[in-house]
């Protein structure tokens, strides 16, 4: 059994990879953590959420310097579900032994320092940490995946657009003069636990965010390996994204062949399911699934990719999980498929 701990248990994320971990076959949940500036710090998780009343005996552990070198030594793998700038504080402390690490922020996504101070709004130190970090996007990098100690989970956003675009570009059907055009729309749980009036749901109605500059799109520029136009929109419910993808193909591309891409991009990919017809959110919630649906239009070249995941499971928690099962040298979807 692999030994686990969670800092950032208390949030979305953190407290579903909690549920995950203990529900898999050869995880052993060891301890659950907060910062020690949380106001969750020293509560019981079954406290703050409903779903896990049954773990009454996961208390939320504060974090301190010392208890992240003795993470780092006893542990097997380790989850941080952590803002940004604790990730990118506390990453390479906890790799320095034999545990593995999983980073949900986007301290250690980008490899561009310049590109990631302009979005982040702050200067990247953490060298040792970001040389190590390898992408943790499962069904398309599990060979570096498998070989990493640490490894930066994809934002949920990046998720959604890769796995639109990724088949395409792999199979040299996009045209490079005409960039990608991703409407994507996330549920308020994306914003994570703490309140803002923003993200309450008698506040939120659709309505677009962060354009032409979200932080997410040099992410999903650096792994497709072409610029985008990226704009994601807030929606009034709690869990998912459905992103709309419009591209242009290459001159002649065939229906046949864009199938073809996706067919040859997720064949044995058991937790990629594609569909019939245009995917939607409720079918993806509370699960690790990836549903996918293309259509292209012969005459004008352009085609559109729906990508449906839930932003929690495969856009966090369970993506992160896919991680660390091929990182002890098991299918990516061991403990996943029942759910």
């Amino acid at each position: 059994m692999l030994k686990v701990s969670i800092i950032g248990a208390s949030g979305y994320a953190g407290a579903q990879l909690v549920e995950l971990v203990t529900n898999h076959p050869e995880m052993a949940l060891k301890r659950t953590l907060v910062s020690a500036q949380s106001e969750d710090a020293g509560k019981s998780l079954s406290q703050l959420h409903g779903r896990l009343a049954h773990l009454s005996e996961l208390e939320l552990e504060p974090v301190s310097d010392g208890l992240i070198e003795l993470l780092a030594t006893t542990m097997d793998v380790i989850f941080l579900a952590t803002p940004h700038q604790a990730s990118h504080k506390w990453v390479e402390p906890l790799s320095a032994g034999k545990a593995k690490v999983l980073d949900l922020s986007g301290a250690f996504r980008l490899k561009d320092t310049d590109i990631f101070k302009h979005f982040y709004g702050f200067t990247h130190t953490a060298d040792t940490g970001l040389a190590k970090a390898v992408y943790g996007l499962a069904e398309w990098y599990p060979e570096q995946i498998q070989q990493a100690s640490v490894v930066a989970v994809p934002g949920c956003y990046p998720t959604a657009s890769l796995f639109a675009l990724k088949p395409l570009m792999e199979a040299g059907l996009l045209d490079e003069q005409t960039r990608p055009v991703i409407n994507a729309v996330s549920g308020v749980s994306g914003a994570g636990r703490k309140a803002a009036l923003t993200t309450s749901f008698q506040e939120v109605s659709l309505q677009a965010y962060g354009v032409l500059g979200h932080r997410h799109t040099p992410e999903i520029e650096a792994y497709l390996g072409a610029p985008v136009i990226f704009t994601p929109h807030l929606g009034n419910f709690k869990r998912g994204i459905l992103a709309t993808v419009t591209v242009k193909t290459k001159s002649g591309t065939s229906s046949a062949e864009v199938a073809q891409a996706f067919d040859d991009a997720y064949q044995n990919k058991p937790l990629v399911r594609l569909l019939q017809q245009f995917p939607k959110v409720d079918d993806v919630a509370l699960t690790p699934f990836v549903d996918v649906y293309h259509k292209l239009d012969e005459a004008s070249g352009y085609a559109v990719i729906g990508v449906a995941i839930d932003n929690v499971m495969k856009g966090a928690a369970s993506q992160a999980i896919q991680c660390a099962n091929l990182m002890a040298g098991w299918p990516s979807e061991k403990g996943l498929l029942h759910l």
